[in-house]
């Protein structure tokens, strides 16, 4: 649990560092000529890739298409292909795999709504979630969602409204349930 608050955390540190300066200024320009200025970005990047170390250890890997920092909401947001890739310090092979079309993370919190086909695949128990829109509460290390979710196990498939679960996948509810035990 404290290994995904620290990847978040460190996502999020290295993002604005590394995009610390970067910006298409006709479109900064463009949109500071709009009426939406305040929907404008502070910084811009396209074909986003972070590394996330801890000592010579690849805690994760981030890609997405393109990354905005919002700066006076303290909010960052990551559109296309967003990828996260998470390894296990034990062995170094990969643990999870998050995907989705876009996301958006409260920079003060940490917390996190992936939104748009999002896919958690846990590779340690073969456990896999889809739902559209999904929630990282990042104090209390937590996965939920309000939308419909289908979970895919070696031994049941389940799917219903509402869902909570740790990071791993390890023990999840499901609201308003419906599936089916092999």
């Amino acid at each position: 649990m404290k290994f995904l608050r620290l990847i978040i955390l460190y996502i999020f540190i290295f993002i604005v560092i590394l995009l610390n300066g970067c910006g298409d200024t006709k479109e900064t320009e463009k949109l500071k000529n709009s009426d939406n200025y305040d929907l404008s970005a502070d910084q811009i990047s396209w074909d986003v890739k972070v590394f996330f170390y801890d000592s010579s250890f690849t805690k994760a890997i981030l890609k997405a298409d393109k990354a905005r920092i919002f700066a006076n909401r303290a909010e960052t947001w990551l559109n296309g292909n967003v990828k996260v890739n998470f390894f296990s310090k034990d062995s170094s092979a990969k643990s999870s795999v998050l995907t989705s079309d876009s996301a958006r993370v409260d920079d003060r919190t940490k917390d996190m709504r992936a939104m748009g086909n999002v896919v958690v695949i846990s590779e340690k128990n073969h456990t896999r979630l889809e739902t559209s829109v999904l929630y990282w509460d990042n104090k209390n290390q937590k996965l939920y969602s309000t939308e419909f979710v289908k979970i895919t196990a070696p031994k049941e498939k389940i799917q219903g409204y509402g869902f909570e679960s740790d990071q791993n996948l390890n023990n999840y509810r499901i609201f308003k349930v419906s599936g089916e035990q092999k």
